[in-house]
This record gives C-alpha cells, structure tokens and sequence, in this order.
C-alpha cells in the first residue's frame, strides 16, 4: 500500500476537521484499542488531545486511503474505504502493546520487509506465534521472530483458528511495513 508513496504524488488535500468528526475518529480508534482508553483516556488524551486540531490526508489512487494526522503533520494512523484505524509502525513502537500481536518466523522476515502478505505456514512453524484468538478482518502487529518491535502491521484475512487448521493460504494482507514510503515519511504538510 506505502510502497510508492509520496505526499506530492498522493495526498489530494490534508484539512481540519471538525471536532464532531474529530469526536467519532477518537471514538473509534478508542473501540479499537482499549489500551488507549485505559485509565481515564489519559493515553489517548496524549495521542490526540481534545484541544489540538487533527488533520485527515485524503489520498487519491490508493484505494480512498485517509491518514490521521497529529497538529504537527506527524502521520498516526491510516484507514481504507472505513475499515479499521491501523496505526503506523513509529506510533506502535512507541506504544507495542496497544494491538494483538502475531509473530512471524524468521523465513518470512525478508518477505515482509519487501511487502509480502504474510502466509500461513509462517505463523505456524517453529518461531511462529499466535498467543491469542484473533478474528478475521481484525488489526493486528506482526513481530519478527527474536526482535522487540513490529515490522508490520496488516489485516487477518483468516482467524488464528482457521490459520492453524488449514496451514495454507495468506493469513495476514499486509498494509505497512519497515522500510516503506509511510515509514520514512516525516510530515504530511
């Protein structure tokens, strides 16, 4: 999805929003990721303050892609055609534990890093790891075997169940990856 980005090339306006819509974007990104409205939404209060402005990047020629902009044109977190908020891998890294998490073996490493979908058999195999019950079409952050922080974040294109029982097949649509045009993205102006 990032692999060609480019603000120029992509981005067909960035605008305020108003805080009604500000009000439901948070709303969702909270029902999403209850750890952010953990103690009081003191969290997600430091993520997108009620007070400052928040911007959406609308982008043309990838799929009605909006970005989530913070007041200082910091990308936090991007979504398709109204599907789930994902948020870039720099926020997840400073906050890894906010979404369910699988880990990938280390085979697959390269793959993901070149913008592969993440299969299967690369989740079931001996440095794989699915610790919990995750539906399809939910978010998720994809570890690498032996490191800390994700290398990606995409979408279950099957629940952890069906994944181990059938062995076979894309589990996981990748949507942003370390390494792509959103990662080494700065600001959107």
């Amino acid at each position: 999805m990032f692999k060609r980005f480019s603000v120029d090339e992509h981005v067909s306006n960035t605008s305020k929003v108003k805080q009604s819509v500000q009000r439901k974007i948070c709303q969702r990104i909270a029902e999403q990721y209850p750890l952010l409205d953990a103690n009081d939404g003191a969290l997600m209060e430091a993520l997108l303050p009620k007070k400052s402005p928040l911007f959406v990047a609308k982008c043309t020629g990838t799929e009605h892609l909006q970005l989530i902009v913070a007041e200082d044109g910091t990308p936090l977190f991007f979504n398709m055609r109204d599907g789930p908020f994902l948020p870039t891998l720099k926020l997840l890294h400073k906050l890894p534990n906010m979404m369910k998490q699988v880990r990938a073996d280390k085979g697959a490493i390269p793959y993901v890093l070149s913008g592969a979908n993440i299969m299967a058999p690369g989740l079931t195999s001996k440095g794989g790891e699915m610790p919990v019950t995750i539906e399809k079409g939910e978010p998720v952050a994809i570890m690498a075997e032996g490191k800390e922080l994700a290398m990606g974040v995409g979408i279950m294109q099957m629940s952890t169940d069906e994944i181990r029982s059938k062995n076979k097949g894309i589990a996981i649509e990748l949507s942003h990856f370390l390494g792509d045009d959103l990662w080494t993205l700065k600001k959107v102006d």
